[in-house]
């Protein structure tokens, strides 16, 4: 139950490679390299968490798998094959994204409605995961008639209603109090659990992301590469009381790799 299984690396399974992503912004100084040489690969069913210093590129590179980015060196691979045909990525992120003329229930449905679901159909399968967020009471309500939390599960139901495979999270939770993110990360492990979608999720919150995922890619400062590739060897599901060892050493791992970066960075400010 601890790491996936990291020979099927390179075999084309499901799931997706980054292959040497590189991507670079222009500026009024020059170009700016934002992502260099970035190579990994998730598979199918892992929760794979980022985490990186601010301006390490993290959702470049979410919107760069998503296809909404095209990387300036370097590709994406879904599979064996380049993207194609169908939608391969759903993504939420911290700014929820809600339609405010749309009920929570049309909100949820709305991918279906754009895949040509009929009214009937789409709202019966949306209702299922308006009701694994707990909002079943409220799929009448509007956007404005919610909580943020609430809103961001909206988000998430939306998101996991789809068939797209790939579920791309950038800072989902970010804006969240702490007992409201608590409650959230339990729910999204609990609809992952049961559908168990390819998860990439980007986080500054370090024990998040171990106690999230299955591995954690830890990022250098600008430009963004992957650092280190941990696997988070607890079992599922996770039990805070439990596995608090383990969690707590995996994360001060990590945040010396990051306090790395960030003392690298300004000392180059200075």
């Amino acid at each position: 139950m601890g790491g996936p299984d990291r020979s099927r690396e390179e075999t084309g399974c499901p799931g997706f490679r980054c292959l040497d992503i590189a991507h670079h912004f222009a500026s009024t100084g020059g170009a700016v390299a934002a992502l260099e040489g970035v190579t990994f690969s998730a598979h199918e069913h892992e929760f794979v968490c980022i985490v990186g210093s601010s301006g390490c590129g993290k959702t470049t590179l979410l919107k760069i798998i998503a296809g909404l980015v095209r990387p300036t060196h370097g590709q994406v691979l879904f599979g064996s094959e380049p993207p194609g045909g169908g939608p391969r990525t759903d993504l939420v992120f911290q700014e929820h994204g809600t339609f405010p003329w749309m009920t929570v229930l049309e909100n949820v449905a709305f991918g279906l409605e754009m895949a040509g679901m009929r009214k009937a159909e789409r709202h019966e399968r949306a209702m299922e995961f308006v009701d694994r967020v707990g909002l079943r009471p409220f799929a009448a309500h509007y956007p404005h008639e919610l909580s943020v939390g609430m809103r961001q599960r909206v988000g998430i139901a939306r998101a996991f209603v789809t068939d797209a495979p790939v579920l791309l999270m950038d800072e989902p939770f970010g804006a969240l109090d702490a007992q409201t993110r608590w409650v959230l990360q339990e729910e999204l492990l609990d609809i992952w659990r049961r559908d168990r979608k390819l998860v990439v999720f980007v986080t500054h919150d370090i024990e998040e992301a171990v106690i999230l995922g299955d591995r954690v890619l830890v990022m250098t400062g600008q430009p963004g590469r992957i650092r280190e590739d941990i696997t988070v060897k607890l079992g599922r599901p996770r039990h805070l009381a439990r596995d608090q060892d383990t969690v707590s050493e995996i994360t001060w791992h990590i945040w010396q790799l990051l306090r790395e970066e960030v003392r690298s960075g300004l000392s180059v400010l200075a």
